[in-house]
């Protein structure tokens, strides 16, 4: 039990020390504007669940909060991915990969057509 606690303990200092490391600019009303876009879960489509931000290149390997990077995810998918790469996960679960990344991509460019 306290090696339990202690790993953990120790994933939670680590991820403290990444989240600090990196500048994250996605703003709450950004994060709404996504929510809405995608209108469900962006991997699997659910929209009966509460949403969680899920960062498409997860904090771990250089990813942080950002428009560009965050979809919403319900806590299944949000909790399956944890720290692996998108396009494989997506693949791993049978999930389509290509409507994923279509959507993931129009999201964006209609997202940043007045900013740019």
């Amino acid at each position: 039990m306290t090696v339990s606690r202690t790993r953990r303990a120790r994933a939670a200092r680590r991820r403290t020390r990444r989240m600090k490391a990196v500048e994250h600019d996605l703003t709450d009303v950004q994060w709404l504007a996504l929510r809405a876009a995608w209108g469900g879960c962006a991997y699997c489509g659910a929209a009966d669940h509460a949403l969680q931000r899920d960062c498409v290149l997860p904090i771990s390997r250089g990813g942080r909060y950002t428009l560009a990077n965050v979809v919403p995810a319900c806590g299944r998918c949000n909790a399956s991915k944890c720290n692996a790469e998108v396009t494989a996960w997506l693949r791993r679960h049978r999930l389509d990969e290509k409507r994923f990344l279509t959507r993931h991509l129009e999201v964006l460019m209609a997202m940043t057509k007045g900013t740019g």
